[in-house]
């Protein structure tokens, strides 16, 4: 190839690589279509959360991070939400159905939980393994978030109050 022809088509290389770069930040990946069946028998599809943010926290009743985590999900719930959010809470599928009931119901967790016994959920999600993990769409199903490990509760609040005001 000239050197010539090697100049014209470096704008054009450019140019596409630009293109696809901004496709790809800009194409979120969506929720997995999933039901939750929460411990109280309710089932939620996420197809019927859009329109809400939704938060999903995969937790165990073994995991030091998710008891410490869970006073402040339920303070962030209360606060958001009346304004359109949603949480999810999916216990892992080696925690005890029983531990996970007690918990709830002990803490009166406000918001729907549910045991993944069968890991239905944790494999709709690409294996979850580690807890707490959490992922938060938008109020069209696009993934905004995922974080591994305890939630940073301002950054939390800062997205929704930006999320929450579309």
């Amino acid at each position: 190839m000239n050197i010539t022809l090697k100049k014209s088509l470096l704008p054009i290389v450019i140019t596409a690589l630009l293109i696809f770069l901004g496709f790809q930040l800009n194409n979120k990946p969506s929720a997995p279509n999933v039901t939750f069946t929460t411990i109280d028998g309710k089932k939620i599809a996420m197809e019927d959360l859009k329109g809400k943010v939704v938060l999903v926290n995969f937790w165990a009743t073994d995991c030091p991070g998710c008891i410490k985590e869970m006073p402040q999900l339920v303070n962030v719930y209360k606060k958001y939400n009346k304004k359109g959010f949603e949480i999810v809470a999916v216990a892992m599928p080696y925690d005890p159905p029983a531990q996970v009931l007690n918990y709830a119901k002990m803490k009166a967790l406000p918001f729907p939980v549910m045991h993944d016994g069968l890991s239905e959920i944790t494999n709709k999600f690409g294996g979850i393994n580690l807890t707490p993990t959490t992922y938060i769409f938008d109020n069209q199903g696009k993934r905004l978030q995922r974080t591994i490990g305890e939630l940073n509760f301002s950054k939390l609040s800062q997205l929704l109050n930006t999320e929450l005001a579309k």
